[in-house]
C-alpha cells in the first residue's frame, strides 16, 4: 500500500485484511463514518485490482465473459456488474469502464486480483490483449458531499461536473464519479508513484478526514451495497443476491447464463434481504435467522448504524419468507432477538437541486 507510512504517521490503529495491513480507523469509526456523511472523506483503496482489456476484439469479448450489453456503453461510461462462473455464481463484482470502442479498464476487488486475472486470461481470444496493471495503479476514494467543490477547486469544473458513473482521463489514470458510501464521490486512479502526494493535496484543501476500513464497512452496508466474498460468491446468483439490476439477460449469451435463465424460470429459494434489530444485539457475519423457531437463513453482513442509530444486517432468507415488514430473530450467542425485514437500502442521501 503506498501510504501505509503516512497511515503510521497519523498514528492509525491498523489490521490485517488478506495480504495487507490497513488502517481500521484513524479516530474513530464513528467519527469518521459522520465526516463521510456530512463533509467528506479520503479512503486509500489502492489494493483494488486493475485490468485492461483491449484490441479489436475488446468487445464481443467481454460481452461474452460478462452479464452486462456493454455495446450500449459510451466512451466515458463505467457500468458496475458481477463476473458469473458457468453456474451463475458470482465470481466477484467488477466496474467496467470504457475508454474507446477497443479499450476497456476493469477494476477488481482486491482479495480477488489472481483469482479474476486466472479467469479472465483463461477466455481471451488471439484479438484481444488483457493486461493486469495492479501492480502499477493505486486508488483513492474521495467521498462525501463537499467532495465536488474540493475536486473542481483542486483539478477543475470538468471532474466536478462529471456525472454519475462518468469519468474522464487524468494524469495516467482517471477520475470517475463512483463509490461505496451511499454519498456522492469520486474515485481518482493514477500510478501508485502518485497517491502519496495526491493523498496530501485533496486533505489539505478542504481538511479532509482520512477514512479507515471500519467506517468504509459501516456506509456501505447503510446504503445497501453489497460486499464480494461475504454477501456474493460463487455459491450465490445474482438473482439470489438481488442485483438482477446488474443483468441483461435478454443478451444472447454470456458466461451463466444458461443457469439464470434456468433459475429465473424456476424462482430462487433464497433472497437476499436486509434487517433492522428491534432488540439491543449485533448481528453479525454467520449467525443464523429464524422463524417461528425454525431456521430460516444465515446473517452475511451486520454492524451498528451510525445514521440510523439501529443495529441493522443483510442476510440469505428462504424466499417465501423474505416478506418485507415481516418478524424474523437473529440468533445471537445462543439467544434469539426480534428484527423486522425492511427496504434497501437503509440510508439513501438527499439529492439538492442544482
Amino acid at each position: 500500500m503506498p501510504l501505509h507510512s503516512e497511515f503510521l504517521v497519523l498514528n492509525a490503529k491498523m489490521g490485517a485484511f488478506g495480504q495487507w495491513e490497513v488502517p481500521l480507523y484513524f479516530t474513530s469509526i464513528l467519527d469518521e463514518h459522520e465526516a463521510v456523511r456530512t463533509r467528506s472523506g479520503l479512503f486509500d483503496i489502492s489494493h483494488m485490482g486493475e485490468f485492461k482489456v483491449r484490441g479489436r476484439g475488446a468487445l464481443a469479448f467481454l460481452q461474452k465473459l460478462l452479464p452486462r450489453d456493454l455495446s450500449r456503453m459510451e466512451n466515458g461510461q463505467a457500468l458496475y456488474m458481477p463476473m458469473l462462473d458457468e453456474n451463475g455464481g458470482v465470481i466477484d463484482d467488477v466496474i467496467v469502464y470504457r475508454s474507446g470502442p477497443q479499450e476497456y479498464f476493469l477494476i477488481v476487488n482486491a482479495g480477488n486480483v489472481d483469482k479474476d486475472s486466472a479467469w479472465v486470461s483463461s477466455h481471451v481470444t488471439e484479438d484481444v490483449h488483457f493486461e493486469n496493471l495492479s501492480e502499477h495503479y493505486g486508488l483513492l476514494a474521495f467521498q462525501g458531499p463537499e467532495a465536488a467543490l474540493i475536486i473542481e477547486r483542486l483539478f477543475g469544473s470538468q471532474y466536478a461536473a462529471l456525472r454519475y458513473y462518468r469519468f474522464a482521463p487524468f494524469r495516467d489514470g482517471f477520475i470517475s464519479r463512483t463509490g461505496y458510501t451511499g454519498e456522492d464521490g469520486f474515485e481518482i486512479c493514477v500510478a501508485k508513484s502518485d497517491v502519496p502526494k495526491l493523498w496530501q493535496d485533496i486533505r489539505a484543501a478542504g481538511q479532509t478526514a482520512p477514512i479507515g476500513f471500519g467506517a468504509r464497512d459501516t456506509l456501505r452496508l447503510e446504503a445497501g451495497m453489497l460486499l464480494c466474498g461475504h454477501d456474493m460468491n460463487e455459491d450465490t446468483t445474482p438473482l439470489e443476491a438481488g442485483i438482477s439490476w446488474a443483468l441483461d439477460l435478454s443478451k444472447p449469451d454470456f458466461i451463466g447464463l444458461a443457469a439464470l435463465r434456468k433459475q429465473q424460470s424456476e424462482g430462487v429459494k433464497r433472497k437476499m434481504a436486509g434487517f433492522i434489530l428491534k432488540e439491543r444485539g449485533i448481528p453479525r457475519e454467520g449467525y443464523g435467522i429464524q422463524k417461528n423457531g425454525r431456521i430460516i437463513g444465515k446473517v452475511t453482513s451486520g454492524a451498528p448504524s451510525p445514521t440510523l442509530k439501529e443495529n441493522i444486517g443483510l442476510g440469505y432468507i428462504e424466499a417465501a419468507e423474505a416478506v418485507l415488514g415481516s418478524e424474523i430473530e437473529i440468533i445471537i450467542r445462543g439467544r434469539s432477538f426480534k428484527a423486522i425485514i425492511t427496504t434497501l437500502p437503509f440510508y439513501k442521501r438527499k439529492k439538492h437541486s442544482s
